[in-house]
């Protein structure tokens, strides 16, 4: 049987090209050589993102509630942001947006699971970490929400009803979506397999070893 693991082995370029560039995130054009191919592609080059799935001594995991335009809907996430801020490790900032959306610290923290959202089209890479040990950030030093924030919801949902929610088809966010049923099944096997919060992330193209310093 072939071995279950993504092969991270990158089809060399032979041309690529800038088509556009956003706040966020861009827009390139690669040429590479594929089976006897020459194919051409365009990648939206994404910074990468980091969620946390923060679950208390209750088995309760705290979610958000924000508007998302591109879809004209109100979607139920775990607290999240970009990898945006120059030389931040993933899980700084991770603890950092888990004070800023929900105003909660955490004193252990695991990864529980990595994923691509949409690899066909986008480099975006995403690490979805497990926080515990959660206490409340100081009133003084909690984080003014604009945006989209402004008027975001932020609730405590047994870590079972987000499930059955995920399985009924009634929550859509990848990242949640993913990050609850790793975290369900897990628990189920005493959290056995999970990995250090500090652990190598080489699925994100930034921190690839054969990558490192191109």
């Amino acid at each position: 049987m072939t071995e279950l693991r993504d092969s991270l082995v990158a089809q060399p370029v032979t041309a690529s090209e800038t088509v556009f560039e956003g706040a966020v995130w861009g827009v390139r054009r690669d040429t590479f050589d594929f089976a006897g191919q020459t194919l051409t592609r365009e990648v939206i080059e994404h910074p990468g993102a980091v969620a946390v799935l923060a679950l208390d001594d209750a088995d309760q995991v705290t979610v958000i509630r924000k508007y998302r335009h591109p879809v004209g809907a109100w979607a139920w996430e775990l607290p999240a942001g970009l990898l945006d801020v120059a030389d931040e490790a993933p899980l700084a900032a991770a603890a950092r947006e888990l004070g800023e959306e929900v105003d909660l610290t955490a004193t252990t923290w695991h990864v529980l699971v990595d994923i691509w959202p949409t690899p066909g089209g986008s480099s975006e890479a995403v690490r979805v970490y497990l926080a515990r040990g959660l206490g409340d950030v100081p009133a003084e030093r909690r984080h003014v929400r604009e945006g989209e924030e402004a008027d975001m919801a932020v609730e405590r949902v047994d870590l079972d009803d987000l499930h059955e929610a995920v399985l009924a088809g009634h929550l859509h966010n990848p990242t949640l979506v993913v990050g609850v049923l790793t975290a369900h099944a897990l628990r189920a096997r005493d959290w056995a397999g999970l990995q250090a919060g500090d652990a190598p992330w080489p699925e994100h193209p930034r921190f690839r070893p054969s990558e490192a310093g191109a």
